[in-house]
């Protein structure tokens, strides 16, 4: 049986051990750091200021594609396939694809979309952004509902009340 002193000791560790764990970074969110400015310019030349559809910084892409697939419920193979499809591209493109011309990413991006894999991940980084441009506001993209008024639509009801179902 615990007494008053060692039960006082023992809760205020446990507290103290939660206070310093929440400042640590997650595995994830190091190796997304590492890849965040590539996959924000992809989404940008995809999605570029001035075109038919909003702008992916407009909808914060980048912020739903990092919340969407860091949620507990995502496909962690997904996940790392993103984070990986990033890695590689980095690796074959060097990291001056942010400050690369539009004809230069241009040419980067039709390169690395002739491998399965670069196929693969622009294909789920524009499904991402997509998903971004076009999910109800209360997910944190399609700001003043920007996407849904692009294509003169409206995001359907019932509306989300609740940002997501499983927590």
């Amino acid at each position: 049986m615990l007494k008053r002193r060692s039960f006082l000791i023992f809760t205020s560790i446990l507290g103290l051990s939660s206070y310093l764990n929440a400042g640590k970074k997650s595995k994830f969110d190091m190796e997304f750091k590492k890849v965040k400015l590539t996959i924000a310019s992809v989404q940008e030349h995809m999605f570029p200021k001035g075109g038919l559809l909003p702008y992916a910084k407009d909808i914060k892409a980048t912020q739903f594609l990092y919340e969407t697939i860091n949620h507990k419920s995502y496909d962690r193979d997904i996940k790392q396939f993103i984070i990986d499809g990033a890695n590689e591209f980095i690796c074959r493109e060097g990291s001056g694809f942010v400050s690369m011309t539009e004809s230069e990413k241009e040419k980067a991006l039709r390169s690395y979309e002739e491998s399965k894999r670069g196929e693969m991940w622009l294909n789920w980084i524009m499904t991402l952004t997509m998903e971004a441009m076009f999910s109800d506001p209360i997910y944190g993209s399609n700001i003043k509902e920007i996407g849904w008024s692009a294509i003169d639509s409206y995001g359907g009801y019932p509306r989300a009340n609740k940002r997501y179902i499983w927590g």
